[in-house]
């Protein structure tokens, strides 16, 4: 398992439980070193001791602790640049889904050996979707949970209104039902084409 996906997953824990419980963690979950490299690789079970540390630390189902990791990825200030990147995927939220499956390819761009499972949107009917998640067991195994996080905030960058369902697929695909109820509900979080707030404002 790619590094970066290990050193996201600390400082999720770190950011939003803070850094001692993030060493309690990392003592149940018997690592040599209390932090993990984003350049390193990993073994998935190795990360997998992580979740289930933090699962009995936490007192929280696994899918609800993946969950808000991908909201973690979108809303928390530590990672705007995150945001940004994925708020330059269209003009509003439909555009953004549509964008989704260019999103493991444009990661390898920053990130060349970083392989995110296979996204693919189905159009099911007027503002309903289907996301299908590719995923590789063990290492990516709950991917979908994590999407949904980050599907749930970007809705909210956007300012729509958005039902989302999980459940599973054939094989080692996990689905994401998407209903879009309304693209402009509320008003959306600022954001800037340019760096230094020059550009639009949403």
């Amino acid at each position: 398992m790619h590094g970066l996906v290990a050193r996201t997953l600390q400082c999720f824990l770190q950011d939003t439980y803070g850094p001692d419980l993030w060493r309690e963690i990392a003592t149940r979950a018997r690592l040599e070193l209390p932090d993990f490299e984003a350049m390193l690789d990993y073994e998935a079970q190795l990360v997998g001791r992580v979740l289930q540390a933090a699962e009995a630390e936490l007192g929280k189902p696994r899918d609800v602790m993946l969950e808000d990791i991908g909201t973690y990825l979108i809303t928390h200030p530590n990672n705007e640049g995150l945001r940004r990147l994925m708020r330059y995927g269209g003009e509003d939220f439909i555009d953004f889904l549509h964008s989704l499956e260019e999103l493991p390819g444009r990661a390898r761009l920053a990130v060349p050996d970083l392989d995110l499972p296979l996204l693919e949107l189905r159009d099911v009917a007027s503002r309903q979707f289907t996301l299908i998640c590719h995923c590789r067991p063990p290492a990516s195994t709950g991917f979908s949970h994590v999407m949904a996080g980050v599907l749930r905030a970007m809705a909210d960058d956007y300012g729509a209104l958005a039902l989302l369902e999980l459940r599973g697929g054939s094989g080692s695909c996990e689905l994401i039902d998407i209903t879009v109820i309304e693209t402009a509900f509320a008003e959306g979080r600022r954001f800037d084409l340019g760096a230094h707030g020059a550009g639009r404002r949403r």
